[in-house]
């Protein structure tokens, strides 16, 4: 099977997803040091700061949302209801997450929440395709 359009959207948000969890440890890492992260991690750390916390939360953001997309997508190619809907959908979610990370790490009011809701508009449409 070829890599469909709604396939490299997905593969490029599965990229996206391990950038985030790596730069989220980073930015932890920068805080509480390098003995730390090589540590077991005992103990309750301090909370972590503004740029670090902004991270994580955008990260986990992601991952709410995440195994949504992954089984549409899926389901759109493996039900061949893949099309203009989909393609759509799949690199507007796409677009909107990669937009989303550095809006929350800068601590971007409303036009953040505008992205995330164009992202899932994108997951919406491929759901929505499903069902068409």
């Amino acid at each position: 099977m070829d890599m469909t359009p709604e396939f490299i959207a997905l593969a490029g948000t599965l990229v996206l997803a391990l950038v985030q969890i790596l730069a989220a440890g980073a930015a932890r890492t920068a805080e509480l040091g390098a003995k730390w992260n090589a540590g077991p991690r005992d103990g309750n750390p301090p909370p972590p700061g503004p740029l670090a916390g902004r991270l994580k939360r955008a990260q986990d953001n992601l991952l709410e949302t995440l195994p949504l997309f992954i089984a549409a997508v899926l389901m759109a190619v493996v039900a061949d209801k893949t099309g203009t809907l989909t393609q759509w959908g799949a690199w507007l979610y796409l677009l909107g997450r990669i937009v989303y990370v550095p809006l929350y790490a800068l601590g971007v009011p409303y036009v953040r929440s505008l992205v995330w809701m164009a992202a899932l508009a994108g997951l919406v449409m491929v759901i929505v395709a499903l069902f068409v």
